[in-house]
């Protein structure tokens, strides 16, 4: 049997049902409160905590002794032969809490494991370090991660699985509404499996009482509403990550936390306001070669529909957001990033950035913005 296995995903709800169906799968009939021990690492400042009894007390605040006292526990966990059951389980949640300092103890069991316990880590609680994830590598650890974690893959497969019965229309909704919220389709496919009789089609009327509220949207879905010139897209994908929550973020966005990601790819646009870019190969080359293509291709016609004054229009707009973010006229935080995204996506859809626009790349007012 294999004794070592990463459980992977970014949707906590779609990564718990990997863990389980592989528990399930190590068990094999095995009284699971004999073979199974569960430790969860605590998180850092300000993070929440899911089981209480799996982490000392310390407050919100994770210390390296607490990161030290799971540990131990942990590989004494590991170390210890099965009761009652020819193997034992050790399930490492929130691995990604773990820091480079952490892993010696956990290194120094998988140099010589015990040949009846399974370690299984599993995502969550930050970033998987590097470290831990070159110790796995070197003692043949098994990925396991769900098949897919984008809505309408998820939505395919489960309500296959539970035999429900979607028009294109209803499945269509339920994608978009739900948007980055995978982890939510579980659960509303188990409702409408439930509310309907078997073989029953459902259309948009049938599942729109059973939606709930919208799901989170990825940042860029911001980014990409404001330079189609969309402003009721980008309104709505605003309120979203203002407000809406999922599986893979806790908290809402703050708004200054958007104004960062809108100032970044406005910075991106101003560096490729230069009539001798020419190409996509150039604008990732004058981003420093960290940046994909597509990306730096959009930036770069960004830049080119915009022209040097749109681009000075764009920031002018950021600037008095920023301030009136910090208090200058008293106005609440949404509706200050409300103003923004309509101004920046009016913007756009005047100089055409959505539609592959090359306005400005030819014009007698096109100068070089100052940086």
């Amino acid at each position: 049997m294999t004794g070592l296995y990463h459980v992977k995903g970014s949707d906590a709800v779609l990564r718990d049902r990997v863990l389980d169906a592989l528990v399930d799968e190590l068990l094999a009939g095995e009284d699971r409160s004999f073979a199974l021990e569960e430790f969860t690492v605590p998180k850092g400042r300000g993070s929440a905590r899911d089981d209480d009894d799996a982490v000392p007390s310390a407050g919100a605040d994770a210390t390296a002794d607490d990161r030290a006292s799971v540990v131990s526990a942990i590989v004494n966990a590991a170390s210890s032969p099965p009761f009652m059951t020819a193997t034992r389980i050790v399930v490492v949640r929130d691995a990604g809490a773990l820091t480079a300092g952490d892993v010696g103890p956990l290194s120094a069991y998988l140099d010589a494991p015990l040949d009846t316990t399974v370690l299984v880590f599993v995502d969550g609680g930050g970033t998987f370090p590097a470290a831990l994830a070159k110790v796995l590598g070197a003692h043949d650890v098994v990925d396991r991660k769900p098949d897919s974690e984008k809505t309408d893959d998820v939505l395919l497969a489960t309500a296959h699985d539970a035999g429900v019965l979607l028009t294109t229309d209803a499945a269509r909704l339920i994608a978009s509404h739900l948007a980055d919220d995978a982890g939510r389709v579980v659960a509303l496919v188990d409702v409408l499996a439930n509310a309907r009789e078997p073989g029953t089609r459902l259309d948009v009327a049938d599942v729109e009482p059973y939606l709930g509220e919208e799901g989170s949207v990825p940042t860029f879905a911001l980014t990409n509403a404001i330079e189609a010139g969309d402003s009721p897209g980008a309104l709505e994908a605003l309120h979203r990550l203002l407000t809406v929550t999922s599986g893979e973020q806790s908290r809402p966005a703050h708004p200054l936390q958007l104004m960062g990601t809108l100032l970044a790819f406005y910075r991106r646009v101003l560096r490729l306001d230069d009539p001798s870019i020419r190409s996509s190969a150039d604008a990732v080359a004058v981003l420093g070669g960290r940046i994909k293509e597509y990306p730096a291709r959009k930036a770069l016609d960004a830049a080119r529909a915009l022209g040097t004054d749109g681009i000075r229009e764009a920031f002018d707009a950021l600037a008095r957001a920023d301030l009136d973010l910090k208090g200058a006229r008293g106005m609440p935080p949404d509706a200050v990033m409300e103003v923004l995204v309509v101004r920046l996506a009016r913007l756009n859809a005047r100089a055409g950035v959505g539609r592959g626009s090359r306005s400005g790349s030819g014009s007698g007012g096109r100068r070089r913005a100052s940086r």
